[in-house]
């Protein structure tokens, strides 16, 4: 199941100029923000984002950026690693972790 973020706040970004087609991102993304279509990545639905920076890191060609370490990824693992309850300052919202 796919979990719909915040709005329009993730800072996904992929440049199609940099972007060779590889795939490696819809490999390593764990929501399927990615597709390729004619040899070059395409964002299906950045608020699907959630910002783990699998994407960036694994691009060979540093076509992705995101800013890793903020959002409701982190939230989560910071939950895991310190046994509270995942916060992501956005309890109140319905569309959040």
């Amino acid at each position: 199941m796919k979990h719909r973020y915040l709005k329009n706040v993730a800072t996904l970004r992929l440049s199609a100029e940099k972007c060779i087609g590889c795939g490696r991102c819809t490999e390593v993304c764990p929501h399927g923000v990615f597709s390729v279509n004619e040899k070059k990545a395409k964002i299906e639905d950045k608020d699907f984002c959630m910002e783990c920076g699998a994407c960036a890191k694994n691009c060979p060609s540093n076509a992705i950026t995101v800013d890793a370490g903020v959002g409701c990824a982190t939230a989560v693992i910071m939950g895991w690693l310190t046994g509270k309850e995942p916060s992501c300052d956005c309890s109140s919202s319905e569309e959040c972790c």
